[in-house]
């Protein structure tokens, strides 16, 4: 049996993700110039709720961390402390620790070791000395002695208190079903001042009647000391909406009703949704929000930026699900895309009519088949947001370390890319951010000095192209130095000296193992490691990657992808009895070759002329290595093809069978990378085919559509 606890413990850890991200974009937003109320209050509410969360688990280190970030943060919510650039800074260092903070609590790991110097410089904001930070905030021994008892702090001072404070607590079933236990929150109460407490055993039936799900228990309670309405609403503000909560001055009004109390702050952390399920949980702004840690209601906050101009986001139902089941759901769905082909085939085979009812019945079979193969992809899809985020660390942490101003642009961050593939491109766009830092941007004098603002901009992209997603990493640095890209090439022996290379070659320099053009190493190049895994790992995922640089405004690393490793639309077609698959996405349209279309070009290539327009022509028999280029291309198919840049092919096949969802299956693990093949699938007939690339295979053609001219001279 699963621990119910540790369920609970995961789900806020799965919380803190999203409360990370949410303070990542307010800071963001700060950092632009938005310093209004409500998005210093989103930064302040995703620490404070984090704490509370973390306090609930026993993570004292996480909580003396985001309690004294969250002291500095009602600083500036209060207007006593402004928000100047270094502050601005500081708070982004912080909030990069504190997501540290979490993900050392969340896997047993020491406290990372930056941390105390990383609050002390925070603090220093604050005018507090080194040493000085707030205190931790502990919690008092709560011992029941009774079902009336009074619990006393010895320096409590009665002469002091503001009056007495009465309480009414009467928990409601989800508050226990969600793991939070009443011992706790009367305990911290005795922090607060003198407590009376008292309990009403009055809804307690017979033993035999006992429903051992149902909360029974009412409490009221008596509080004397300093304190104010606002300090008690803090401790139960995580289970306020689990509870009737009533908090009342008896000795200067009756107390109020429970409807007319004013909307607090609290949090959904630690609401799981054990049946029954929870009830609505209030925010700070509309719309309601249940709190879950399987099903909620998550709504994304309003623009600070305007916020009384932001409508409120619809709220939309999500269910967290186990990858692992997904992946195994998305394999099962690949069989069923598998043993539909071959149900087709067998059923095209036996020459049944095509208005038969078995044909009637494949054909809704098909299309049934394609919607659910549609709707687990969506499932698998997610918003590149979460890794450009982190991409925003890796630029501060990098122009930190050579003193360079760099300002990070994200642009598409909503774009949807399967899991698998946003879970493996971290590593390389990690490489292309700190080469675009310490590469691609200049110092800022020299930026100063060629006219341009001293802090550089590098701007992350992502959209969706041709079928693909295409990530772009873009800097507005000085640009490709070629002549000492070139010469260093040469000088480390990678091409002869006397070769003459064009701009795009001696780019693609820079994926060459060992490379480097760095004059001495330093932490974050240098060594010759970087580029060439970078282009690996694209690789591996299915895609390409591309440069383009012009000298004095910038450089460009553009990233192509395909949107999903599992199924895709492809184009069953013949080439030398060969069977191949070209993914439907990358085919513009197909046409059959007249003699006027064909021209030559050069000794042994050819382009048709499509509309006005030139497209090389290439002969995936002969490309592939099936056969030698044919005499005549007369009455030949192509498949005319673009690429992400707008540039178009004309692959020549023999025959196209059909369109057909084919289920991907990765040959690098068997076979390493393949130039111009993708992957490879099963079709309905049990044989495997070959998924090509056609941009990939194009950039390693040959282009030879003639045979070889052969020489008669003696």
């Amino acid at each position: 049996m699963s621990d119910p606890m540790a369920e609970i413990k995961a789900s806020f850890f799965v919380e803190c993700e999203e409360l990370l991200e949410s303070l990542q974009d307010a800071l963001n937003l700060m950092d632009e110039g938005a310093h209004d109320d409500e998005t210093i209050n989103i930064v302040f509410r995703a620490v404070h709720s984090i704490k509370g969360g973390a306090g609930a688990f026993g993570l004292d280190a996480l909580v003396a961390f985001a309690h004294r970030f969250e002291t500095v943060m009602d600083e500036v919510r209060s207007g006593r402390l402004a928000v100047t650039p270094e502050a601005q800074r500081q708070f982004f260092h912080t909030a990069d620790l504190l997501a540290d903070e979490v993900h050392a609590a969340r896997d047993g790991l020491p406290e990372p070791e930056a941390a105390e110097e990383c609050l002390t410089e925070l603090e220093t904001l604050l005018g507090v000395p080194p040493g000085g930070g707030a205190e931790e905030e502990e919690v008092d021994d709560f011992v029941p002695m009774g079902l009336s008892f009074d619990l006393d702090l010895p320096d409590v001072d009665a002469a002091e208190t503001n009056g007495p404070i009465e309480i009414r607590f009467s928990p409601h079933a989800s508050l226990y079903a969600a793991g939070n236990d009443p011992y706790h929150l009367l305990g911290a109460l005795t922090e607060l001042g003198a407590l009376d407490v008292s309990v009403d055993l009055s809804a307690i039936p017979t033993l035999d009647a006992l429903d051992a799900e149902a909360a029974l228990l009412h409490w009221t309670l008596r509080l004397e000391g300093e304190t104010d309405e606002a300090e008690i609403r803090e401790i139960f503000e995580f289970v306020e909406d689990l509870c009737t909560l009533e908090i009342a001055h008896p000795d200067v009004m009756d107390p109020p009703d429970l409807g007319e109390l004013p909307a607090v702050e609290s949090d959904p952390l630690l609401a799981p949704t054990p049946p029954p399920p929870p009830e609505p949980a209030r925010t700070e702004a509309p719309p309601p929000e249940p709190a879950g840690s399987e099903t909620k209601e998550k709504s994304t906050p309003a623009a600070p930026a305007a916020p009384a101009a932001a409508p409120a986001a619809e709220p939309v139902a999500t269910v967290r699900v186990d990858l692992e089941r997904i992946d195994r759901l998305v394999n099962l769905v690949g069989e069923l895309v598998i043993n539909q082909a071959m149900l087709s085939q067998s059923v095209s085979e036996a020459g049944l009519p095509p208005n038969s009812p078995v044909m009637t019945g494949l054909e809704a079979f098909m299309m049934l088949t394609r919607d659910i193969q549609d709707s687990v992809m969506m499932i698998r899809a997610q918003p590149v947001k979460p890794l450009f985020q982190r991409m925003a660390r890796i630029v501060r942490e990098a122009s930190s370390a050579i003193g360079k101003d760099v300002k990070l642009r994200c642009e598409g961050e909503a774009t949807e890319v399967d899991k698998t593939v946003i879970e493996r491109l971290a590593d390389p766009l990690t490489h292309m951010i700190r080469n675009a830092v310490d590469h691609g941007l200049e110092m800022p004098d020299a930026r100063t000095a060629a006219g341009k603002p001293a802090a550089g901009v590098i701007t992350l992209s992502a959209q969706h192209r041709s079928g693909r997603v295409v990530i772009e990493v873009s800097d507005d640095g000085g640009g490709i130095n070629r002549e000492k890209v070139l010469a260093r090439a040469v000088e480390r022996g990678l091409v002869p000296a006397e070769a003459t290379l064009s701009d795009s070659e001696i780019d693609n320099l820079l994926f060459l193992p060992g490379f480097s053009t760095a004059d001495q190493v330093s932490a974050l190049s240098g060594r010759g490691v970087g580029m060439d895994v970078v282009r690996s790992a694209i690789q591996s995922l299915g895609g390409r990657i591309s440069i383009s640089s012009e000298i004095g405004v910038g450089t460009c690393f553009s990233v192509s992808l395909p949107l999903t490793l599992a199924v895709l639309d492809g184009m069953v077609v013949k080439v030398a009895d060969e069977t191949l698959v070209v993914p439907l996405s990358s085919i513009q349209e197909t046409a059959t070759l007249a003699a006027d279309d064909i021209r030559p070009l050069g000794p042994e290539t050819h382009v048709i002329q499509l509309r006005g327009a030139f497209v090389p022509l290439y002969d995936l028999g002969s490309e592939l290595g099936y056969r030698s280029p044919q005499p005549s291309y007369e009455g030949g198919i192509v498949l005319l093809t673009a690429q992400e840049t707008g540039e178009r092919s004309a692959l020549l096949v023999d025959s196209i069978i059909e369109q057909r969802q084919v289920v991907i299956k990765g040959l690098q693990r068997s076979y390493a990378q393949i130039p111009g093949v993708a992957a490879a699938t099963i079709l309905g007939d049990g044989q495997i085919a070959l998924i090509l690339d056609p941009a990939d295979l194009v950039q390693t053609a040959t282009g030879r559509t003639r045979p070889p001219q052969i020489s008669l001279a003696g």
